[in-house]
């Protein structure tokens, strides 16, 4: 039981605490596989922890088959990310002009898709952007999006 709580701690560290807040939204198979899980596209939705009423929506390339199925695969550096404002946006204050705010692991062998928000302070306006990374490398495979702030034209 100790070892049991020891690794989901363990699980928690590595994928942080942000993956947390992700919502699955649904998925589209792509290649269908005779065992294990097809292979998919699946979308996440991802709340900006700190900038109330902003939503991102990340779709990315999900392994299926026996490795899929029981959690070894590696999912491909592939995804796009669109973030758009549920309500009105604020100009934030206090944050940081660059900061990871969600990640998730994308494999047991410390692969990750990682958010970062940036502010253009002079276009008062958000930046998101994601990339996926490993302990030893990342990918140079990303996708950007942008949120306006206050009222718009």
């Amino acid at each position: 039981m100790k070892r049991l709580a020891a690794a989901l701690a363990l699980g928690l560290v590595l994928t942080g605490s942000a993956a947390q807040a992700q919502t699955r939204i649904g998925g589209v198979d792509t290649t269908f596989r005779f065992l294990g899980s097809n292979d998919r596209v699946v979308i996440d939705r991802y709340d900006d922890p700190d900038v109330p009423n902003v939503s991102c929506y990340v779709s990315r390339a999900e392994t299926g088959g026996v490795k899929g199925s029981l959690g070894l695969a590696e999912d491909p550096s592939r995804f796009s990310i669109a973030c758009r404002a549920v309500g009105p946006v604020a100009w934030p204050t206090n944050l940081p002009k660059k900061q990871r705010i969600f990640t998730s692991s994308l494999s047991v062998f410390f692969k990750t898709l990682e958010v970062y928000r940036l502010l253009d302070a002079d276009k008062k306006v958000i930046l998101y952007v994601v990339i996926s990374s490993r302990l030893k490398d990342g990918s140079p495979y990303n996708s950007i999006t942008a949120v306006p702030t206050g009222p718009t034209p």
